[in-house]
């Protein structure tokens, strides 16, 4: 018979036990982390203070660095307590919380990623008609949409996981609180579970996707109509920075979770979750500046200020 004795803190073997390494990846992650918190707060308060950027666009993109601080900092400062003290052990509610967050954020940016395909398809397909399209109250619409299926997804996720029962090990072979990872210790029949997960995750992704893949059709189809070369290059800039978003962010969730948890490598996992988790909440707002003129000129506006305030004080 199985001991089924309660699991109460599960203990996370992290990115490695070599102890020449935990000092340098520390400082890794923390400036990872530390470009992260700067360059998405930074895109927030951009677009709040300059109101030549209240615009659809800029609404998605503000949730969408507020959606990328959140979910990476459900996981890098654990990450970074691991390495530098070694704190590996993590509480069962804990465990369960930080799961919460980060698929509800992950999967918010999912749906935001679809909601910004749908307006650059508006503003291409559309422009004379884009005012009364994306109107304020389908801007909100799409946004609040976007985190209730977030919220409502990861409800179902850790209601799933955490049902099971533990008995096996609490020994979690990843640095943080994966779905993958904590299913794989579960002694339970896991079969449902995993149905679960790969066709919740099946469904999110494609979903957004065919949302995004439509939408660029009707993009692409309109720009071929446009005659000159200056109006293509025009609509081909609107879209690079969602195009290269999108391209990061699906591979990688697709390579992750649309398998079943079985035939996941856990090392391999593990490196990729490092780039969707850390790497790309610190890309975003770093493609999205430097391909961007609007960006760059309100940018430097603020900073003209700021330099003008300063000035003033002396």
């Amino acid at each position: 018979m199985e001991n089924r004795t309660e699991v109460t803190q599960f203990i996370l073997l992290g990115l490695t036990n070599v102890p020449g390494l935990q000092i340098p990846l520390f400082v890794m992650f923390f400036l990872i982390y530390l470009i992260n918190v700067v360059g998405n707060l930074g895109m927030i308060m951009l677009i709040l203070l300059d109101s030549r950027l209240h615009t659809p666009m800029y609404f998605f993109l503000s949730n969408l660095s507020l959606v990328d601080l959140g979910y990476s900092s459900a996981i890098t400062p654990k990450v970074m307590a691991g390495l530098f003290i070694g704190d590996k052990v993590i509480s069962y509610n804990a465990c369960a919380t930080q799961m919460f967050f980060f698929v509800a954020f992950a999967t918010v940016e999912n749906y935001l990623l679809a909601s910004m395909a749908y307006d650059r398809c508006a503003a291409v397909c559309k422009p004379l008609h884009y005012t009364t399209t994306m109107t304020t109250s389908v801007c909100a619409q799409l946004a609040i949409g976007s985190y209730f299926c977030g919220f409502l997804n990861a409800s179902f996720h850790v209601g799933d996981i955490f049902s099971l029962f533990f008995c096996k090990s609490n020994t979690i072979h990843h640095f943080f609180c994966d779905v993958p990872a904590v299913m794989a210790l579960s002694c339970s029949d896991k079969h449902i579970s995993e149905v679960v997960l790969v066709f919740l995750s099946t469904f999110n992704v494609f979903f957004a996707l065919l949302v995004i893949l439509i939408s660029y059709l009707f993009i692409f189809l309109t720009i071929l109509k446009m005659h000159s070369a200056q109006g293509h290059q025009k609509a081909l800039s609107t879209c690079a920075s969602h195009l290269t978003t999108v391209s990061i962010f699906y591979s990688t969730v697709i390579f992750m979770y649309l398998q079943p948890s079985s035939s996941h490598s856990m090392d391999t996992d593990k490196v990729a979750s490092v780039f969707y988790s850390m790497v790309i909440p610190m890309l975003n707002p770093v493609v999205y500046s430097l391909r961007n003129k609007e960006v760059k000129n309100a940018f430097r506006k603020m900073v003209e200020k700021a330099n003008f305030s300063v000035g003033l004080g002396f």
